[in-house]
């Protein structure tokens, strides 16, 4: 599986366009708004999107879903269903953060643990991971060895829990048993800042060490 990151939003959100090489099928993950540069990264590598991914339903990362599936007439698929109240709550949060007006919708798919996504010949393992939201997902290659984490961790830090729904001790019960299960050498590609791998986590992150 091929990616590129692209930064979207005030917020500097890692939304991350993946796609076959052999077919050039292509996923979009969590794109929380800038759509003409999300659209200008799929024309310029000539791609065709099927799907939209969510790892969970935020305004800085689902902001534009609605508006790109529409124009690219493409199934939106993911969080988990427990997402679904900021789904709905997408057009405040919107006026919240003072992002432009978005409306709600309805995934096509919602994920659950241990669900498959193909894009292409390519498969990406679904692993919910509640705590930052209680619907949040992420989205694992094991055949590249990545794993697509949205705001469960980041580079040395791990995701807020103040917000609705949100539970400290559940966030790091996910991180201890989805993330850090995978090999020490998978690259995990977070919502915010810079890539890492399990194995730096595991050294360093003094969040759970």
């Amino acid at each position: 599986m091929n990616y590129q990151i692209i930064p979207v939003t005030d917020f500097m959100q890692n939304c991350t366009l993946l796609w076959c090489e052999q077919s050039k099928e292509a996923a979009i993950v969590d794109p929380g708004g800038d759509m003409e540069q999300i659209i200008a990264a799929v024309e310029q590598r000539q791609l065709k999107v099927s799907k939209i991914l969510l790892t969970h339903a935020h305004i800085d990362h689902a902001g534009a879903t609605a508006k790109l599936a529409a124009d690219l007439t493409c199934d939106i698929e993911g969080p988990h269903q427990e997402d679904k109240f900021w789904i709905d709550a997408l057009p405040q949060q919107s006026q919240m953060f003072r992002f432009p007006k978005v409306d709600g919708f309805t995934p096509t798919r919602w994920l659950q643990q241990g669900d498959q996504i193909t894009v292409g010949k390519r498969v990406l393992e679904v692993r919910h991971c509640p705590g930052h939201t209680p619907g949040h997902v992420i989205f694992v290659d094991h055949d590249n060895q990545l794993a697509i984490v949205g705001d469960v961790i980041f580079k040395n830090s791990i995701g807020r829990t103040d917000f609705p729904k949100g539970d400290h001790a559940t966030l790091i019960e996910s991180i201890q048993q989805q993330i850090l299960s995978l090999p020490a050498d998978t690259t995990l590609l977070p919502g915010h800042g810079p890539t890492t791998t399990v194995g730096q986590e595991q050294r360093q992150n003094p969040y759970i060490r």
